[in-house]
């Protein structure tokens, strides 16, 4: 792994923000809401009907998942009329989703394995 230039000083300045990041990594843990930010970060804004087509689960789940992220400030919404609008909040989350797409979504170089780790 490399060291970070800085360490040091990065480890003081992140130690204030723990409790923000853990509270985000929290949220984060999942695989629906993993995938509804996917689908923000993607197209900019969705609908909640169109989330719940490309998630795949009931608008009522949904409405839970979507609650939660808000509560964390990572999206937020706009009422159109009676549609409602959903959007990431933070560029931050973005800059995120563009590191985990790098890391697990392009397509595998031929005999790279997921290193994925299960624990008891």
């Amino acid at each position: 792994m490399n060291k970070l230039p800085n360490a040091s000083k990065d480890l003081a300045d992140f130690q204030k923000n723990a409790a923000e990041v853990a509270g985000i990594l929290n949220a984060l843990a999942n695989e629906r809401r993993l995938m509804i930010l996917c689908q923000l970060v993607e197209y900019g804004e969705a609908t909640v009907g169109s989330l719940v087509d490309a998630v795949g689960i009931s608008q009522s789940a949904l409405s839970q998942h979507l609650s939660r992220l808000r509560e964390e400030g990572i999206v937020t919404f706009r009422k159109e009329s009676q549609t409602v609008w959903y959007r990431i909040a933070d560029s931050r989350i973005e800059q995120l989703f563009a590191t985990l797409h790098d890391l697990f979504c392009r397509t595998r170089k031929a005999g790279v394995k997921s290193r994925r780790v299960r624990h008891a």
